[in-house]
């Protein structure tokens, strides 16, 4: 694969992963009455595991030396990435007001990461990609305020922001620590390892929150609901979000998950036959034209 064809595929993995995870959050508030939100990270990380592993199982056989030297790291990579991440939103969606939930984890996340990629990884953080993601940020801002700026101005951090926050924070861990996968780990044999761990830490939790919430409630919406999460915004997206890291890097990778929210928008309007306005449209080119100029020094180094 030509350097520019590794880029295109990049960019096209992470797009499809924010597509698919910007959906996330909607059928998870669906839930919300039926199972509580450590129990719902667990299901959903067990359903991965389990859809993954006939895929994986090969791999995971002929690499177990290569796990065993690696088990700390990925142990890691599972406690934020698979364990900590979703459950700190689902616990935040509980508390926090859409806006907050959107507005802090999609503008933080990606802010985090290119620190912690600049200090652990020393990717070089260059004006263009500055002047990219505070594109990208006004657009995520314009997008939830809906132009108000009272809406901003008000804006006062609850339990549930700092929930998101924490969120934030453990996806941006999980960014570069997945850019530091062993190269003798196969791609399908890492997600199956870190789903497979972060589901195992998930138990204990999850039975001690069902202790004190009650029972679950199944019916046909949530098994759908669980499926969604197990192998769309799990499996797939995972799988294309670690390859457009290997392929783009953790920091420029980092700022596509701008894009959430503005498929979130469609999604609505598409689904829920929202109404589409000037705003969706302005935000919307926003982010997509911070995307670009942070990716323009990539492009000029093919």
């Amino acid at each position: 694969m030509t350097s520019q064809n590794k880029i295109w595929t990049g960019i096209g993995l992470a797009i499809l992963a924010t597509l698919i995870w910007s959906g996330n959050f909607i059928v998870a508030k669906s839930t919300a009455q039926k199972i509580p939100p450590v129990s719902l990270n667990f299901f959903r990380w067990l359903c991965a595991s389990l859809i993954i592993a006939p895929f994986a199982f090969k791999k995971f056989v002929m690499e177990k030396k290569a796990i065993r030297s690696s088990f700390a790291y990925l142990l890691f990579t599972s406690i934020f990435g698979i364990s900590l991440f979703n459950t700190f939103v689902y616990i935040a969606g509980h508390y926090s007001q859409a806006i907050n939930l959107a507005l802090i984890g999609t503008t933080s996340s990606p802010i985090m990461s290119i620190l912690l990629a600049r200090i652990f990884l020393k990717e070089i953080i260059t004006p263009l990609r500055i002047t990219g993601m505070v594109i990208c940020i006004t657009g995520i801002l314009l997008l939830l305020s809906k132009g108000e700026i009272d809406t901003l101005l008000h804006f006062r951090f609850t339990a549930g922001d700092w929930w998101t926050l924490a969120a934030a924070f453990s996806f941006a861990v999980y960014n570069i620590l997945a850019r530091r996968k062993p190269v003798n780990i196969s791609p399908v044999n890492f997600l199956f390892i870190t789903f497979l761990l972060g589901t195992i830490l998930l138990i204990l939790p999850s039975l001690i929150e069902l202790q004190m919430f009650q029972p679950v409630k199944w019916d046909l919406t949530l098994i759908l609901v669980i499926l969604y999460l197990g192998a769309g915004a799990s499996v797939i997206s995972f799988f294309c979000w670690n390859s457009a890291i290997s392929h783009l890097g953790a920091a420029r990778t980092s700022l596509f998950g701008n894009l959430i929210p503005v498929f979130s928008a469609i999604e609505a309007v598409l689904l829920l036959n929202e109404k589409i306005n000037i705003i969706h449209v302005i935000s919307g080119m926003l982010v997509i034209t911070g995307l670009v100029l942070a990716n323009l020094t990539l492009f000029r180094k093919s």
